[in-house]
């Protein structure tokens, strides 16, 4: 059972009263952002606090950091009284309510909301990914930032599943890779792993940054670079990252078709970030 978190308080039913003024709702005005939680301890929680609060403050909405800690604190001690081993954790911040139109409101009150979802297992099942006519647009900040205007998203999705595949993979206006709709995508060469460059129309992921930050321990160089569609297509392997999968092996892009979850680059690490998991949350392999 889901449960959500509003106001300081924890409801277990969807239905909460609402200000219907509010931007979030009107404009898509705000952000949010997912972790996951194993046995009441939240994956990479510092990380995802801190791309919480560096968003909003680009996109100017001021809000105490120890209300958002709280936020996280109370849904994943939830999550344990609850006995819900692996959940999704989904904090939304929006600019709270607001006049009509787009100017700003003139004293802000921004709102959190925050809820918690059980999830299956089997994170790492293999992908299939297609190619969508839905463009990033690298030039906008949006790309950079998790809003809650996911409806690019939403139909590239959308646009996959109608041509038999899980996942779209979205390239830039320049034609080069961006990422999939809902995770960064590295591509392996050998020893050489490659993956889009910030600024090509990414969410800077947080397990991208850990594969970024700790790759070169496992023997592995990490390249940031401009990847065109044709390059990523020979590739050995390909994997795509998010905070809920972790690691998940590419099986096929429309009509190529990859091994890459037996490819011992992708296994080594897909085993690094499920370690790292078990090290910061206490739990064992199978569990995450």
């Amino acid at each position: 059972m889901p449960l959500f978190w509003s106001d300081g308080a924890l409801f277990e039913t969807a239905v909460h009263p609402y200000d219907l003024t509010d931007r979030g709702l009107l404009l898509g005005d705000g952000l949010f952002d997912t972790a996951l939680v194993l046995r009441g301890k939240v994956h990479r929680e510092m990380a995802h606090r801190m791309r919480l609060l560096e968003g909003l403050s680009e996109i100017g909405i001021a809000m105490a950091p120890e209300i958002i800690i709280e936020a996280f604190s109370v849904l994943a001690h939830a999550s344990r009284t609850k006995g819900i081993e692996r959940a999704a954790l989904r904090v939304m911040i929006t600019r709270g309510p607001g006049p009509r139109g787009l100017g700003l409101p003139p004293t802000p009150l921004p709102h959190l909301l925050a809820s918690l979802a059980p999830l299956a297992n089997n994170p790492s099942a293999p992908l299939t990914l297609h190619v969508s006519k839905i463009r990033r647009n690298e030039t906008s900040p949006l790309s950079r930032l998790k809003t809650l205007s996911s409806l690019d998203a939403v139909l590239a999705h959308r646009e996959a599943l109608n041509a038999g595949c899980d996942e779209a993979l979205c390239l830039n206006t320049a034609g080069r890779i961006a990422c999939a709709a809902s995770g960064n995508l590295f591509a392996v060469f050998g020893r050489k792993i490659l993956t889009p460059k910030l600024g090509e129309g990414l969410l800077p992921g947080c397990i991208r940054a850990l594969l970024l930050a700790e790759g070169a321990s496992l023997g592995y160089e990490m390249i940031e670079t401009e990847l065109e569609c044709e390059h990523l297509l020979a590739a050995e392997a390909v994997f795509m990252t998010n905070s809920l999968r972790l690691l998940a092996p590419v099986s096929r892009i429309d009509d190529v078709s990859f091994v890459s979850a037996s490819h011992a680059a992708f296994a080594a690490l897909r085993d690094f970030v499920w370690r790292h998991a078990e090290n910061e949350c206490g739990v064992a392999n199978h569990d995450v």
